[in-house]
């Protein structure tokens, strides 16, 4: 949209907003009742460009900004906002070259037994070693791997790397389970089992030692493909979890239609335990409900004994979380498992 003599920002924007309002105004098609939710990116001329086509970027680029706000708003243009482009671009360009040049690498974080303390298990962790950046936090590039769908070839190399990993750790006498997160968009691709039977067959591990773990929205989605998914996951005799338990907004009612193993308690949940009577609630509701169904219970974030104690006393299988280990690479785990054996299991030896 085009508009003509616009005397400020202000004009444009109250232009932006009947839009919106006219749009939020529900229409028929068909006999059903639709809505639609608008993203609007302005641009201003000659502020922001005096070339119509960089001026329609420019919007374009605006638009997008305020579909990552949230949709059903609009945005000004703005200089910084080509500077993120730009270094998303850059980022996209180097995640691409990453995969070629190996420069993915795992860690895993130990998983313990609430009862005896032993390491049972291991969460393979995906960590990128930039060759000048040094190691990439997570969060700056794993929802870009997501956006793009270089999440699935990514997502296929740490299957087969973590299963091999884990036979590997087998063959010399440490035969810990291995867990895999998988993502939305790895979920949805129509080669997921086939990929990690794949991982399996080629890593010779067995199956029951791999568990996947899923997010809650997941399962509600697209609830039949995500039973079908599961349940040819689970024929491959795979373990599956669901991770973050307790902060998707799903109902309840896929806890006795889907084949899950495991729940994880969020962190966020964990971490107030001492000093937040609601946090305390909510992880008895969780403990009891996983005790009735017969589902295992996985405390993910611990990091001091009162949070471990607590979480022993409620049914809760394994813990997890920097009072035990951080995220290790391969090479360390070793020794560190060897570190944190029981001391009974130590004398006993």
């Amino acid at each position: 949209m085009l508009l003509e003599n616009v005397r400020g920002p202000e004009e444009a924007a109250a232009v932006a907003q009947r839009i919106l309002e006219a749009f939020g105004e529900p229409f028929q098609l068909q006999n059903h009742e639709i809505t639609v939710a608008n993203s609007i990116g302005i641009a201003l001329f000659p502020k922001d460009d005096a070339s119509g086509e960089r001026l329609v970027k420019s919007a374009d680029t605006a638009m997008y900004r305020a579909k990552e706000l949230g949709r059903n708003r609009y945005e000004f243009f703005t200089p910084e906002m080509n500077r993120r482009v730009e270094s998303q671009l850059m980022l996209e360009t180097s995640l691409q070259r990453a995969l070629k040049a190996r420069e993915f690498v795992l860690h895993y974080q130990p998983r313990v037994s609430s009862a005896t303390r032993e390491v049972v298990g291991v969460e393979a962790l995906l960590r990128w070693r930039h060759p000048e950046r040094g190691l990439v936090a997570p969060l700056d590039f794993i929802p870009l791997l997501e956006e793009t769908g270089l999440i699935v070839p990514v997502g296929a190399w740490v299957l087969e790397t973590a299963c091999r990993q884990a036979r590997e750790w087998h063959d010399t006498g440490l035969p810990l389970s291995m867990s895999v997160n998988i993502s939305a968009r790895q979920f949805r691709n129509d080669l997921l089992v086939a990929t990690v039977a794949e991982a399996l067959r080629k890593s010779g591990l067995a199956p029951r030692f791999l568990e996947i773990e899923l997010t809650e929205s997941l399962l509600v989605d697209n609830a039949e493909n995500a039973l079908n998914v599961m349940s040819r996951l689970k024929a491959l005799g795979v373990m599956v979890s669901i991770d973050d338990f307790g902060t998707g907004y799903s109902s309840l009612g896929y806890l006795k239609r889907f084949p899950i193993d495991l729940l994880k308690v969020d962190r966020t949940f964990i971490q107030d335990l001492a000093v937040s009577p609601k946090d305390a609630a909510i992880v008895d509701a969780i403990s009891a409900l996983a005790k009735s169904l017969g589902i295992g219970l996985v405390a993910e974030g611990v990091e001091d004994d009162q949070q471990a104690d607590f979480m022993r006393a409620r049914y809760c299988t394994e813990l997890q979380g920097f009072l035990f280990s951080r995220p290790l690479p391969a090479e360390e785990l070793p020794a560190a498992v060897s570190r944190m054996q029981p001391e009974s299991d130590l004398r006993a030896a």
